[in-house]
């Protein structure tokens, strides 16, 4: 466990090389190797980030969200695992949904990220609101996010 008066790391795995930035509040969380965590930002117990991943700083992941290799997560990034379909917030973890990131996605500033499916190589807009599974290879933006081109990969 990582505690001083300018960041708390507690009951993570973290890779070799991987920076965490001050004023960041990370527990039960696994991040790999030759990653960046900014200031300011919060990965709950049981969020998994892969290798060579960025995240900016003012940036939240919550529980059940998994982020594969070299993924970069602009600033104020929000995930979301409580769809609320119900009408309910939901306290309880087993009415939250997983989101899965895959390899190679970027994700721009105050995108929020609802409990989805976001495919390899993808780009999410900044400020897109995603309610639903993005294909790989795909450019989104809006709320809702929608797609707005295809990439050649």
């Amino acid at each position: 466990m990582a505690t001083d008066s300018l960041r708390f790391v507690n009951d993570c795995k973290l890779g070799k090389d991987t920076k965490v930035w001050n004023f960041t509040n990370l527990y039960g969380c696994e991040i790999g190797s030759e990653c960046m965590i900014g200031a300011f930002v919060e990965i709950q117990r049981g969020a998994r980030i892969g290798n060579n991943c960025r995240v900016q700083s003012h940036s939240f992941i919550c529980s059940k969200v998994t982020i594969g290799n070299n993924v970069f997560v602009g600033h104020g990034v929000m995930f979301i695992n409580d769809k609320m379909d119900d009408g309910k917030v939901h306290t309880e973890e087993k009415y939250w949904k997983p989101t899965t990131i895959e390899d190679n996605v970027k994700i721009g500033s105050n995108a929020t990220i609802l409990p989805v499916r976001i495919g390899k190589n993808s780009v999410v807009g900044a400020g897109a609101v995603v309610t639903k599974d993005v294909p790989a290879n795909s450019v989104v933006a809006g709320n809702p996010a929608r797609v707005i081109r295809k990439l050649r990969v």
